[in-house]
């Protein structure tokens, strides 16, 4: 069974190990097969010779060894030259090649598996496999698609991506749009992942940190770009909201009930700073959702009223352009505090229960509006819905204090 220390090791590297391999080497399969050949040695070795100084420059050295033996096999049974890595570029070349553009190289390999050619469904999926290192169950959970159905997009995408010889070029600047949604989308939902745990101990914290850093790389990049800039905005919203998610007995504490005291607020400055550039530009679905984080952080202390009409306003406008099941069960949320609890549950209930069935906060939702309408059976077994999809441990501690508090008749 792999170390504490070594899953952290991965968590916190693969996705950089796997970009940098996957670059160089120009093959998104080995790169990936390097590094769970490099994991499986550090299973075997670490134990015994202890914790490397430095885990990750380990896992890179030894992932870097075990690919170049796949090329020299693989060339030595084809007797076919492999593509092997580019000599080091001079300085010369560092300031003339357009791949510096982005100088991070997982932001590079977000471009490159963001390709036209590779189906728009499995863009920001296969990203999130080997860029961000997210198992399949995870990513088939934040897509609302089953496992298997996932799998088979991610096989699909690498195929196409070895059988029509896709470059592994950073396109040029021009060719970024067509790549940029996909793009958007992933660290959208890489972010998420950080972002459902509101204390902040999950496997994948270590995103948020990140994906501030990349969407202010690429907020410098496309200055001019309003999803872009609208995205670097509600991260820092959310991010900034974090110090406030955690009572002190580790329970998680709902958006509306935060003390808008304990908010970072350089954090919130910095975001209304990108969702200010976004003025001129028709409100699309990113500047809409960045507008309703920018409702809630307006917000100065517990005593000011919560802004559940113009929420509820903004995700009327969101649900124009975006109609998903997302969107619907958060307008349901902000309708439950405007209209009632009936109202929204009506809503809920006209959604496809089958594809929210394995997304906690459905159950959560729904739970809470029967509560209020004081059904509570029906509640108590959507708590224990929500609890058995195994939440991060703050919300579990929420969502079974909220389901003990039941009283059944």
């Amino acid at each position: 069974m792999p170390s504490p220390s070594l899953d952290a090791a991965v968590r916190e590297a693969g996705g950089r190990i796997v970009a940098a391999l996957a670059v160089r080497y120009r093959n998104l399969d080995l790169a990936e097969e390097a590094l769970a050949e490099a994991s499986l040695r550090a299973a075997r070795h670490w134990p015994e010779r202890g914790l490397p100084k430095d885990p990750a420059a380990w896992l890179y050295r030894v992932a870097e060894r075990c690919l170049l033996d796949a090329l020299r096999k693989r060339r030595h049974e084809t007797a076919d030259a492999p593509d092997m890595a580019d000599p080091a570029p001079n300085a010369e070349d560092l300031l003339t090649d357009d791949r510096m553009l982005i100088p991070d190289e997982r932001l590079r390999l977000i471009f490159i598996c963001c390709h036209p050619a590779v189906a728009v469904d499995a863009r920001a999926a296969l990203t999130l496999k080997l860029v961000c290192g997210l198992a399949t169950p995870a990513i088939a959970r934040a897509f609302l698609v089953s496992e298997p159905t996932l799998a088979q997009r991610l096989v699909r995408a690498k195929r196409k991506i070895a059988e029509a010889g896709i470059s592994f070029e950073l396109p040029a600047p021009e060719h970024w749009p067509e790549r940029l949604d996909a793009v958007l989308t992933t660290l959208e939902i890489a972010y998420s992942k950080a972002h459902e745990d509101a204390a902040g101990a999950g496997p994948h914290a270590g995103f948020a940190t990140e994906m501030l850093d990349l969407t202010r790389l690429l907020a410098d990049l496309l200055p001019r770009e309003p999803d872009v800039l609208a995205l670097a905005a509600t991260i820092r919203f959310a991010e900034a909201r974090r110090p406030a998610r955690l009572a002190d007995d580790g329970a998680m504490i709902p958006l509306a009930e935060q003390d808008p005291l304990d908010w970072h607020r350089p954090l919130i400055d910095e975001a209304r700073r990108y969702l200010a550039r976004t003025d001129a530009a028709a409100p699309s679905p990113r500047m809409l959702q960045a507008q309703i984080h920018g409702l809630w952080c307006a917000r100065r202390s517990l005593a000011e009223a919560a802004p559940w009409p113009q929420v509820l306003q903004a995700y009327d406008a969101l649900l124009a352009q975006r109609d998903d099941v997302v969107v619907r069960l958060n307008r349901a949320v902000a309708l439950a505090e405007v209209a009632g609890a009936e109202v929204a549950l009506a809503e809920i209930d006209r959604l496809d229960g089958g594809a929210l069935a394995h997304f906690p906060p459905y159950h959560a939702v729904r739970a809470d509006l029967l509560r209020r309408l004081g059904q509570a059976v029906a509640a108590r077994a959507a708590y224990d819905a929500a609890l058995a999809l195994d939440p991060g441990p703050a919300e579990r501690l929420w969502l079974s204090r909220r389901r003990d508090a039941l009283q059944l008749s």
